[in-house]
Formats: structure tokens, C-alpha cells, sequence
């Protein structure tokens, strides 16, 4: 995945581009806001996440987000020290898509990054929106949150249905315990680890595919891209 670290202080951005590059993405850094607006042209910029630094040296962070907000769909994360929840509301009001205070734990960045890419609509070259996963035997339409299998409609209840979208994202990749937790539940994993294996097995039960979630010991949960005819 594309992603714009909009972010003047070069030793942060150094690091935290580092950091982001060892998990996959490709970053491009913008030092001022006028950087990230040029960068976002809408028919070529590409970019699966805009990571937004508020304490810019040209223009007020808020201000930036509008104009994103204006000029592109790209999901807008907003990364800032300001933590009052009137400073929130106002960049959720702008369009930001989410909100990290700094200082901020890597993993649940991460997980936030992953959240807010998996949220957003995504059209191909020819102009369709891409709205359904298909995994062998199993079906997931997003804008619906409908589940079937072999044709026949499993019912999920919700929390199944994000923890199954989030493992189909990337399918044969280890998502850890607590990025599940943060991105699924939105809270921290003392205390909602048992929830978290209890929902793994009732999605095994109910799509009737032990094997399509792997229990990767010590570290998380994997999904195993099924066969199409998967299903038994």
C-alpha cells in the first residue's frame, strides 16, 4: 500500500518511515502542507492512507484535512499531541477518517492504518466498485455485511463479521492478538483475549471450515485462502 506520511520534523519521519516500509507499505514523505496537497492529485496519486501530521510548518493541520478532504477520498489519519476530545471532533468533522495521539504505541498505528484501508471503497480501471471478497466457497459483501458460503448466507453476528473482513484482508498473513483486539473491539488486550478465541471458534462453527482460521501459536490468527469447494 501507497502511503503519504505528511510530517516536517525529517528525524520522526525518518523513523516512522522506517518503520512503516518493514511492514509492507510505501512511503512517500511531505514535509508542509502545500507538499501533501501537490502530492494528491486525484487521478494519479494512489494512495491507500494519508498519515497527517497537525503541527505543520505552513498551514494549520485542520486546514490540510479539508483540503484533502475537497481534492481526494484518500482515508485521512490524523496524528497529533492535541488528545481533548473537542480537537477530535473537529478533525472527525473535517473528514478525518481517525485520530491517534501522540505518543502512540506502533502496533495500534498499525492497526488504525489497516482499519481505516479496509473501510474504504475501492474502484478498479474500468470505473467499478469493488465491494465483495471472494475466498474460494466464501463470499463477503462489505457494503451489506453478508456472509454466505457455497451460495447459502451465514449469519454473523457483528463482531464475527469485522473479525472475519479484518483476516480477509490479507489472507495467509499473521495479524497479532492485540492488532485484532484494537482494530475489532477498539480497546486494549487485558481482559478481552478469551473474547477474542471464543469469536474464532464460533466462526469456525458457523461457516463449517475448521480450517479456514489458523492459530498461530504464541502470535495470533491467520485465514487460509480456501479451496471453492472449501466448504464442508
Amino acid at each position: 500500500m501507497r502511503l503519504l506520511l505528511v510530517e516536517d520534523d525529517n528525524h520522526v519521519a525518518a523513523a516512522l518511515s522506517a518503520i512503516l516500509a518493514r511492514h509492507g507499505f510505501d512511503v512517500t514523505h511531505a514535509r508542509s502542507g502545500e507538499e501533501a496537497l501537490q502530492a494528491l492529485v486525484p487521478e494519479v496519486d494512489g494512495f491507500g492512507v494519508v498519515l497527517l501530521d497537525l503541527g505543520l510548518p505552513d498551514q494549520d493541520g485542520y486546514e490540510v484535512c479539508g483540503k484533502i478532504r475537497k481534492r481526494t477520498a484518500t482515508p485521512v489519519i490524523m496524528v497529533t499531541a492535541r488528545s481533548d476530545v473537542r480537537s477530535r471532533i473537529h478533525g472527525l468533522n473535517l473528514g478525518a477518517d481517525d485520530y491517534v495521539v501522540k505518543p502512540y504505541d506502533t502496533g495500534e498505528l498499525l492497526a488504525r492504518i489497516h482499519a481505516v484501508s479496509r473501510r474504504t471503497v475501492h474502484e478498479d480501471a474500468t470505473g467499478s466498485t469493488e465491494t465483495v471478497v471472494r475466498l474460494g466457497a466464501v463470499r463477503i459483501e462489505l457494503p451489506t455485511r453478508q456472509v454466505s458460503v457455497n451460495g447459502s448466507v451465514v449469519q454473523l453476528t457483528r463482531k464475527e463479521f469485522d473479525l472475519l473482513a479484518l483476516l480477509a484482508q490479507r489472507p495467509g498473513v499473521v495479524f497479532r492478538r492485540e492488532q485484532i483486539i484494537s482494530e475489532v473491539w477498539r480497546t486494549s488486550w487485558e481482559g478481552t483475549g478469551r473474547t477474542l478465541e471464543v469469536h474464532v471458534a464460533s466462526l469456525r462453527s458457523k461457516l463449517h471450515m475448521p480450517a479456514l482460521i489458523e492459530t498461530v501459536r504464541g502470535v495470533g490468527y491467520r485465514l487460509v485462502a480456501p479451496t471453492a469447494q472449501g466448504a464442508g
